[in-house]
């Protein structure tokens, strides 16, 4: 595994503290491999820094990278979304960001990732 991208499923995965998806995370972060999350998956899921601290903690690690949803991005995820027939660019932000990375995807939605692009590697988590 090249990396790591992460979706709101698994923000709120890492928040609820569940095992598996702790376990990821920190093998990733231990072999000293790259996380991603885009910054519209922080959106969906932020919502009281005081109360999310295990989120917090992993977007405050210097490992991760959230990644901007500039014009460019935002574009491509809308066509993305227009090739596909689906609506949720937030999805289709994620599928980009770990394809341009080479990343697998941690998700709990892995068959919404699927339809968008059938090269991404998923990890049901």
């Amino acid at each position: 595994m090249s990396g790591l991208t992460l979706d709101s499923g698994a923000l709120i995965a890492i928040e609820r503290n569940e095992r598996r998806m702790m376990w990821l995370l920190d093998r990733t972060l231990e072999h000293e491999l790259p996380v991603a999350i885009p910054a519209g998956v922080v959106a969906q899921v932020w919502r009281d820094g005081s109360r999310q601290v295990r989120i917090a903690r992993v977007l405050n690690n210097e490992a991760v990278e959230i990644v901007a949803l500039d014009d460019v991005e935002a574009r491509r995820a809308g066509m993305l979304c227009g090739i596909t027939g689906t609506a949720d660019i937030v999805d289709a932000s994620v599928v980009l960001c770990a394809l341009a990375r080479g990343h697998r995807i941690a998700t709990s939605d892995p068959e919404d990732l699927r339809r968008l692009d059938r090269r991404v590697v998923l990890i049901a988590i």
